[in-house]
């Protein structure tokens, strides 16, 4: 499933070339988690005015309202100059003066939401309002995370992917960053100490921000909106590593279910 890492390599690899771009047609496939939430001729004539994100969800501001784009579990975007007819699993399109951005999505959990009141709108204040800091910005302040672990009596696993305390630490990535930190994923959030969580809170920097350098990760069939696909799964110390030996004690890493998610932690290098 794409993650905050993968989100922002695809904002990354389309934003600055369709920005300022002017929409001629918008067209729906079969229908996606939620609906668009007007008819898509109106977007016809809006100016696409930059593209953000927020959690894992990209934000196309227009200069009236904007789109709100979710990849779901197996969505991905496209951005061409030219494109041929849609495709089986290709969902959206949003033509503009600039190309075509295409959604395709085969198990169609992805979303494309129109909020014609910008961040204001209540579809767009349902959507974002629950989101905790962003991690790779200077909102990811330590002492509200600190205090955000210490209201939560869940294992810290499940706390991360909760996505109310800190946004866009998803499965792959909540691994890497207990092992970084040396805490055990079973471990109370409540319970972690101030230098445990320093740690842990400079661990979901550092990793995230890795992430989007090496383009992300490609478990399946993540690609950005170039087809290019991502690299930070080669970097992995105990995602997806069950039985093999832990890059820094070589003890056999371990998988167990939180939730019905994998985890993978090292059971030497996080006793606690």
């Amino acid at each position: 499933m794409p993650e905050l890492p993968e989100v922002e390599v695809t904002r990354l690899s389309f934003a600055g070339r369709i920005e300022g771009a002017h929409v001629h047609g918008a067209e729906m496939g079969k229908p996606l988690r939620w609906p668009l939430g007007c008819d898509p001729a109106i977007l016809t004539g809006r100016q696409v005015l930059g593209v953000r994100r927020r959690g894992k969800y990209l934000l196309l501001d227009l200069d009236r309202g904007m789109l709100l784009m979710h990849l779901g579990m197996s969505g991905s975007l496209s951005f061409t100059a030219q494109a041929g007819p849609p495709g089986t699993h290709d969902h959206f399109d949003l033509i503009t003066s600039r190309g075509l951005l295409r959604l395709n999505d085969p198990r169609r959990f992805g979303a494309v939401v129109y909020a014609d009141g910008g961040e204001l709108d209540p579809v767009a204040v349902k959507l974002l309002g629950g989101l905790g800091m962003e991690p790779l910005g200077d909102a990811f302040e330590f002492e509200k995370f600190f205090a955000g672990l210490r209201s939560r009596s869940a294992a810290i696993k499940q706390v991360l992917l909760a996505g109310d305390v800190v946004v866009g630490v998803g499965n792959i990535y909540a691994s890497e960053v207990l092992f970084r930190s040396g805490i055990r994923p079973t471990l109370a959030a409540s319970r972690i100490s101030r230098p445990r969580a320093l740690r842990l809170h400079a661990a979901i920097r550092e990793v995230l921000a890795l992430a989007v350098q090496k383009g992300g990760s490609t478990l399946r069939d993540f690609s950005n909106a170039w087809g290019e696909s991502g690299y930070f799964q080669l970097e992995a110390m105990v995602y997806d590593r069950a039985g093999m030996p832990c890059r820094t004690c070589a003890t056999p890493i371990r998988l167990l279910r939180q939730g019905q998610r994998a985890t993978y932690f090292c059971p030497v290098c996080q006793k606690y």
